[in-house]
């Protein structure tokens, strides 16, 4: 995957949409999902920022579980 940063207030606000809604689904705060997906890990940006424009087309439960499921299969914990 290639590396991105957050480029426009679109993508900025799907992060923060996709932060909050992980850390719902988890029961964790909003704050360990976004050290977990950006200093334990580098999901933000080289995951969920790349793929912006495929993700932010399917439902927030795909998402969600999406992005779960490559925090788990790169061994990333909350």
């Amino acid at each position: 995957m290639e590396k991105k940063n957050i480029a426009n207030l679109n993508e900025l606000e799907f992060v923060i949409f996709c932060i909050e809604n992980i850390a719902l689904k988890l029961k964790v705060n909003a704050e360990e999902v976004y050290i977990a997906l950006t200093e334990k890990s580098s999901i933000l940006n080289d995951y969920i920022v790349p793929e912006y424009e495929m993700l932010h087309t399917q439902s927030k439960e795909y998402i969600v579980d999406d992005i779960i499921e490559v925090m788990e299969e790169r061994g990333v914990k909350i």
